[in-house]
Parts: structure tokens; C-alpha cells; sequence
């Protein structure tokens, strides 16, 4: 029997548990296990009134594939009166527990792909952990130095050079080696999605892709050597081109994969399309990782309306990525 894929409940607090416990309601395709907080998933199972019977286990082998039950590797131990729509210390440090434990697994050979419900940077720094967001903690637990993150849905997909940093150090941080770092990322990521010989498409980081120079020189100094070199890598890259198009023209299907220089250039197309059908993928791990792209909603905690699409794609999207 192959391993089953590891869920983590995110944080506690919000829509998590409930679009976790959702996800196994509508019947998973494969064998599953949350790394996360067994009582929390009863509260949040009883709730929405479904079907399931929580299953909490003390190790990845204890899990049973059955539809009817939700296994729960129990990591914490928070209190019944836990509040659900409110930053708490508590939930921020299970979060990052959950997400830890579910590396610890796949390292292991335990489990055979991560998918992550939302954690809350907030939470988690009021509980004495100062991490931007998952990707970060990934790669640190995990010993990965070369890693990014990459956006998708079924229309476009997109890796970034940084990720959580300011506008202005993110200029900074764009330099010959980062770019080439992510380019070679990019192909990677093509290959796992099982494509020969991914076109890589590089967005400038100026507009008009500085426009040969009169909106700044990072597009002839820093971008253009890096694409140079990834060439001759034998790596199907070509720009930079100008950011205000390159998003349209990977959609339409001239390009596989766009290499975007910094957080919102590169997410914000992505999202534009559709929170609900985006996932997160974490490139350059020691195994798969893919993620809801959205936060932990604690405005709509609770309510049972929290909509569990994207978790659900991030399923999906683990196990395509799994099977190539």
C-alpha cells in the first residue's frame, strides 16, 4: 500500500479544520493522515455535521484507510475552550509544530507528500516563532538552501525569485545568481510536471523590462546575463520580457512557466484567476509540498462557509506531482 499523504490542519483557530474535515467528507482518492490536533478536527467535524468519525493515531502506520474515518496524528493538546476567529499564541505554535512534524514524516519515508492548510504569521510570532510563512520553515527543517515558491492553476503557473521581503529589499535581492537559482527551479518544476523541455518565460523586474535601459539597468545587468546563462545550461528560457504581458501570453499557451522577480508581480495574476483553483508548490524540497493559496480567513471561522476548493486542488495537485 503506498504511503498516505500528510494533511496539515494549519492553524487551529482558523478555516483549517474545517476545510480539512471537509475534504475527507467529499471522499478523498487516496489514503490521507492530518498531522494536527484531534480534538480541534472533533469541534470542527461535529460543527459541519458530517459524516466522519475522527481516528486520532500516535504514529503515521496506525492511519486506516477507510472513508468513513479521518485519521489525526495528534501533535498538541489545546484546551476545549480554544477560540476559533482570534489570533492565539497557542494555535500559532501548534501550527509550526504540525507543519515540523509533518517534515519529520516525509524525511522519514512516512508519508509521501506534504499539503498544507493556512498558518497565521501573527500567531505564530506571538508564539515566540519568527517565520515569514511555510516555505521558510521548510526549507530550514529540511537543510534545503535552493528552494522557491511556485504559484499554480490549471491556466498559469509561477515561480517567484523572493518571496516574503520588502519591495525595496526585494530589488536588492535580485541578482545574477537568484535569478539564475530560480530559472533553474523553473525547469525543475516543468520536469516534475512532466514536461520535456518547460518554456520558461523571465519577467522584467523594471517596466517595459526597463525599456533598454531608460527605466533602470537591472533587466540588461542583472536579468539578462542570468537567462544568458541558464541557456547555456541547454534550459528553454527566453526574456526578460515585459511584466505587464508575459502573464496573459504564458496563459494563452506560449510559455509553460513564468520566473517572476518579486512577491506580488508574480502572485497577483495567479490569484486574479481564482483563489479557489490556486495552489502553492514549494520547489527544490527533498519532497513534495503543495498548499492552499489562501490565509487562515478568521473573519468566516467557524461559520461553516469557508470554501475547501483550493485545499482540495493542493490534494490533487500532490498527487500528480507524486505519479510523475
Amino acid at each position: 500500500m503506498k504511503k498516505p499523504i500528510g494533511i496539515t490542519m494549519g492553524d487551529p483557530c482558523g478555516i483549517g479544520p474545517e476545510i480539512v474535515a471537509r475534504i475527507f467528507a467529499d471522499g478523498l482518492p487516496e489514503h490521507a493522515v492530518v498531522i494536527g490536533d484531534a480534538k480541534v478536527m472533533e469541534r470542527a467535524v461535529r460543527a459541519l455535521d458530517l459524516p466522519l468519525q475522527v481516528q486520532p493515531v500516535t504514529s503515521v502506520d496506525e492511519a486506516v484507510p477507510d472513508g468513513k474515518l479521518m485519521a489525526v496524528l495528534n501533535v498538541s493538546d489545546l484546551p476545549d475552550d480554544l477560540p476559533i476567529g482570534q489570533v492565539d499564541a497557542r494555535a500559532g505554535r501548534a501550527s509550526y509544530d504540525y507543519v515540523v512534524r509533518a517534515i519529520d514524516e516525509a524525511l522519514a519515508g512516512n508519508i509521501r507528500a506534504i499539503v498544507t492548510a493556512p498558518i497565521n504569521k501573527e500567531a505564530m510570532k506571538m508564539g515566540g516563532l519568527n517565520y515569514p510563512g511555510h516555505t521558510e520553515i521548510l526549507a530550514e527543517r529540511s537543510g534545503t538552501d535552493k528552494f522557491a515558491m511556485m504559484l499554480a492553476n490549471d491556466e498559469l503557473r509561477v515561480i517567484l525569485v523572493t518571496i516574503h521581503v520588502s519591495l525595496r529589499n526585494a530589488i536588492d535581492l535580485v541578482t545574477q545568481e537568484s535569478v539564475l537559482r530560480t530559472i533553474e527551479l523553473a525547469h525543475r518544476a516543468g520536469k516534475a510536471y512532466g514536461i520535456a523541455s518547460p518554456r520558461i518565460a523571465v519577467a522584467g523586474l523594471n517596466p517595459h523590462a526597463g525599456e533598454n535601459g531608460m527605466f533602470g539597468r537591472e533587466d540588461l545587468d542583472i536579468i539578462a546575463p542570468a537567462i544568458g546563462r541558464a541557456q547555456e545550461l541547454g534550459i528553454n528560457a527566453s526574456g526578460p520580457w515585459s511584466a505587464d504581458t508575459i502573464f496573459m501570453r504564458a496563459r494563452r499557451g506560449e510559455f509553460d512557466i513564468v520566473v517572476a522577480q518579486y512577491h506580488d508581480q508574480g502572485l497577483i495574476p495567479v490569484k486574479y484567476l481564482g483563489i479557489d483553483s490556486g495552489v502553492n508548490v514549494t520547489i527544490g524540497l527533498p519532497f513534495i509540498r503543495t498548499s492552499v493559496d489562501h490565509g487562515t480567513a478568521f473573519d468566516i471561522a467557524g461559520q461553516g462557509t469557508a470554501d475547501h476548493s483550493s485545499l482540495r486542488y493542493a490534494f490533487y495537485q500532490a498527487l500528480l506531482l507524486n505519479a510523475i
